[in-house]
């Protein structure tokens, strides 16, 4: 269980306020988590392989593949200004 004094303690280290009627239910919330907890530990999980979620996703990334690469004239072709086989942005600093 939960008690009341380490409701307090946990509600300064978060620097909330709680009044006397908050303090008593985070103490039953909380006291409930942990029963909760504690009867997970009744289940034997050493066959159970972990997971990382819950839906059976595969990669979903596209396949490596080599592609031409663009040319410079192509790549400057929109560009607003460029200098030296660079983009010119405005200065920001």
């Amino acid at each position: 269980m939960i008690s009341k004094a380490e409701v307090e303690h946990i509600a300064a280290l978060a620097r909330i306020e709680l009044d006397e009627e908050e303090k008593e239910k985070y103490a039953e919330e909380l006291s409930g988590i942990l029963k909760f907890a504690q009867k997970l530990k009744e289940y034997d999980t050493r066959d159970v392989l972990p997971a990382t979620h819950v839906f059976p996703l595969k990669n979903v990334y596209r396949e490596d593949r080599t592609e031409r690469p663009m040319y410079r004239e192509k790549v400057f072709s929109n560009a607003p200004e460029k200098e030296d086989g660079h983009f010119k942005v405005p200065s920001i600093l």
